[in-house]
């Protein structure tokens, strides 16, 4: 295996199937070795399938152990491996490369300890997100990230990709509720990271550094989870805008006045629709809908709901409703979590995009997101985290239509890179994958992304973690305008890059 400056990729040689199969079966069971093309298949994307590829092996080992001897024996080999979780990943971050093996954790789906008095949960990366707060109710206990996924998203894959959810304005994102993690790193070593069952620990904040590393740092084997204690009410504002303008400035609004709901969550008239015909959750139609929960006692609950509907009238909105019991709390929410599969009942494709703006920017954005759609002849359903500034356009386009793809990718890359532009991110909880790895590009500059290789190259020398995703090779930069190259060279050429 060599690093070639040309590319700045590490180029892994091919290997033969049955040698492989041969070796890995003396500490795995067989049936744990997949390699038929009809076992395969399943494991061809993430929930990004416009980019898939028929990986060559998938193994499924059933203990830690099994997986370092799996990751030393990729080593010595240069197999490169890519950790799967439960695949719901919308940016193809674990997309299958040339040559490399899929290591899946479906079978680490066990919950190992849960400790009510300390208020957290001891898990294997492959436990639903959901779940966990299912097996805790009982103590009166959850777990607050809630991607609209997490019926089915797995907590290591979250911890992978830093996910967030509805209710991550008020209580954090991922990095924001994991004590610490047991990670296996690209020697097949196991590594403890962070602070066990303690609030901290001593040296670097590697616990942070593993967060949003996206497989390319280590692979997550457990996670510790932090609990908090259900709160004693909630209740849910619905409000109505005939202008986006209007529940921009609401969303402004409510946050400087020192309220911090539970969850702020905005969408717009084609984003409504889709989810009313789907749910049937009595949404108003308006040119965009406001959700805000509040939660904590009823009288402070009272409290701050009086002001927010002050607020929300001030800003324009025509129809307020207020949750009356749990049950169209729950179902005032549904609508917004089933947004993502609603629309796609009205397209034979969308292509889900995850960008992060300074909330003040969100009219202008949305104008801009409104003109590019224009400009592409593609429609987009408007979903976002209003409160932090998350934005999820949706844009459709049919993939049995020549060109619509592309007009897709150029569409969502031009939102990322106005995102940016405006002082934002090309992304808030999905990842980079291999769907914004350009747009890495505008966002950083040369001595940002030697950084991030140094440090790839510090915790993976061989490169055999999740090769292609999330950092693009200052090469690929330079391709695409983004970066100066002197006399063919560029800067530090000594910095290994993957």
């Amino acid at each position: 295996m060599a690093f070639d400056p040309q590319t700045g990729q590490f180029e892994f040689g091919n290997w033969d199937l049955q040698s492989v199969l041969s070796d890995l079966i003396e500490f795995i069971p067989a049936q744990n070795v997949l390699y038929k093309t009809s076992q395969l298949t399943p494991y061809e994307c993430d929930g990004l399938s416009a980019y898939h590829k028929v990986p060559k092996m998938v193994v499924l080992p059933e203990t830690i152990e099994q997986c370092q001897q799996i990751v030393k024996y990729c080593k010595k080999h240069a197999i490169p491996v890519i950790a799967r979780g439960a695949g719901t990943g919308l940016a193809g971050g674990v997309l299958p490369v040339e040559n490399a093996i899929v290591l899946s954790l479906a079978k680490f789906n066990s919950i190992q300890k849960i400790d009510p008095l300390q208020r957290l949960a001891i898990v294997q990366p492959g436990v639903r997100n959901l779940a966990i707060t299912e097996a805790v109710a009982q103590y009166d206990l959850y777990y607050a990230p809630d991607p609209s996924s997490q019926i089915a998203c797995s907590i290591g894959g979250n911890v992978a990709e830093n996910a967030g959810g509805v209710h991550s304005l008020k209580y954090g994102l991922t990095v924001n509720n994991v004590l610490s993690l047991k990670v296996i790193n690209a020697d097949g070593d196991l590594l403890d990271i962070g602070g066990g069952e303690c609030m901290d620990s001593p040296g670097f904040d590697l616990l942070a550094l593993m967060h949003g590393s996206e497989g390319l740092l280590g692979i997550i084997v457990e996670v510790t989870v932090r609990l908090i204690p259900k709160p004693e009410s909630a209740q849910v504002v619905l409000a109505a805008f005939n202008e986006i303008s209007d529940a921009g400035a609401a969303v402004r609004d409510i946050i400087s006045s020192g309220i911090i709901p539970a969850g702020l969550e905005m969408m717009d008239k084609l984003a409504t629709q889709a989810a009313e015909d789907f749910v049937h959750a009595n949404y108003p139609m308006a040119e965009a809908l406001l959700l805000c929960e509040l939660d904590g006692t009823q009288s402070e609950i009272d409290q701050q709901m009086d002001k927010v509907s002050q607020i929300l009238k001030a800003c324009n909105s025509h129809d307020i409703r207020l949750s009356q019991n749990n049950q169209e709390r729950a179902l005032f929410w549904a609508g917004r979590k089933a947004a993502f599969p609603a629309v796609g009942r009205i397209s034979p494709d969308y292509y889900c995009m995850d960008g992060t703006i300074p909330r003040k920017s969100l009219p202008e954005v949305l104008g801009k997101i409104s003109n590019f759609s224009t400009k592409y002849g593609l429609r987009v359903a408007n979903v976002f985290h209003a409160g932090d500034g998350n934005l999820h356009p949706l844009i459709l386009y049919d993939a049995n239509k020549a060109g619509d793809l592309e007009k897709a990718e150029n569409f969502g890359a031009d939102i990322l890179k106005y995102c940016v532009d405006k002082g934002g991110t090309i992304t808030g909880e999905h990842g980079v994958g291999v769907e914004k790895i350009d747009q890495m590009c505008h966002q950083f500059h040369t001595p940002e992304l030697n950084k991030f290789h140094s440090i790839k190259a510090l915790l993976d020398e061989t490169g055999i973690l999740n090769p292609g995703k999330a950092i693009p090779s200052l090469h690929r930069c330079a391709e695409l305008g983004a970066m100066h190259v002197h006399n063919g060279k560029l800067p530090h050429p000594d910095i290994p890059r993957f």
